[in-house]
């Protein structure tokens, strides 16, 4: 593999593959054991917009499996500041490391980056447009619970014209026969290009602005925050502010094994009471990113993971 720049870059066999991988490696992530599979190896992680989750899990998935990184830092102490293209970024970095984690608020700026490259890019968000590292992590995380991603109920709430999470989960789930329940307001609806080509792809997707009336029937409820920075009109932003507010006591009729996820960061879309429940899923969601992601580093640095890694001490 060249790069991780979209879903489209793997296929369901290589979905299951890395999943699995994922599997063995969560000893190693969670420090019960030391497996320095990318000891002399350097990831340079550039994040030209905020980001917690994906810039440290990427940073812990590299230095787990005993790897190091460079951080662009913060862009505005960066070249960039001073007109430097991203595509010398990109000839320059390319330079220093072996594998390139990325986020930039232009979409399509991952496969631009790639075609400059000559080491491999992971796209950790390019705008509105993908973001496949998440999906990966979306994926263990709704195998982890439910042992299967083929044929379950996913309903994908909140924002789905912005959020390049619900674009790539969505296209990923379609692959494994899930049926699909967008609930969003009529402004955040996910875009029609996508709805299109998930149903030619056969999918059986369901529109709503009504949230809780299917939850009753769902496996997995993932909610998304309205983002504020994607709308360039704050009285757009305005009206759809707290569209969802998802409360335990809205959980009563699910099902037991149904669980929520959500990307993070949160803001009131999910009340702290759910936390407590036995379908918050979204912390376990977030550590997951550490475990999908190494499985991806060492795919797309040609390192196998070992069939057995012991549970404790050095593999």
């Amino acid at each position: 593999m060249s790069g991780l720049i979209t879903m489209d870059d793997l296929s369901n066999e290589e979905i299951m593959s890395i999943l699995d991988d994922a599997e063995r490696l969560l000893p190693v992530a969670e420090g019960r054991t030391y497996l320095p599979l990318l000891q002399g190896k350097i990831l340079g992680n550039l994040f030209f917009e905020p980001s917690t989750r994906t810039r440290m899990s990427f940073e812990t998935a590299m230095k787990r499996l005993g790897g190091d990184v460079v951080n662009l830092g913060d862009v505005k102490t960066s070249s960039v500041v001073k007109g430097e293209t991203l595509y010398d970024t990109i000839q320059m970095v390319d330079g220093y490391t072996d594998i390139i984690a990325m986020r930039h608020p232009r979409q399509g700026a991952a496969q631009y980056a790639q075609d400059a490259a000559r080491v491999p890019i992971l796209n950790g968000g390019d705008g509105a447009g993908h973001h496949p590292t998440q999906t990966m992590l979306d994926l263990f995380t709704i195998r982890q619970a439910h042992g299967t991603l083929e044929g379950l109920k996913v309903i994908l709430a909140g924002d789905l014209r912005y959020g390049r999470t619900v674009h790539s989960l969505s296209h990923a789930l379609t692959r494994f026969g899930c049926e699909l329940i967008f609930a969003s307001p009529e402004l955040l609806k996910m875009p029609a290009e996508i709805v299109n080509d998930l149903t030619a792809h056969g999918a059986n997707v369901t529109e709503t602005e009504e949230l809780l009336g299917s939850i009753a029937d769902a496996d997995v409820v993932y909610m998304t925050r309205i983002q504020k920075e994607r709308f360039a009109d704050e009285d757009e932003y305005t009206k759809v502010a707290g569209a969802y507010k998802l409360h335990a006591s809205n959980l009563e009729g699910a099902k037991e094994n149904m669980i929520i996820m959500h990307p993070l960061p949160r803001v009131d879309e999910i009340h702290p009471s759910v936390d407590s429940t036995r379908h918050a899923r979204y912390f376990q969601q977030a550590f997951n990113g550490v475990v999908a992601r190494m499985a991806l580093l060492c795919r797309l640095l040609g390192i196998n993971v070992p069939q057995k890694i012991a549970d404790g001490g050095e593999a």
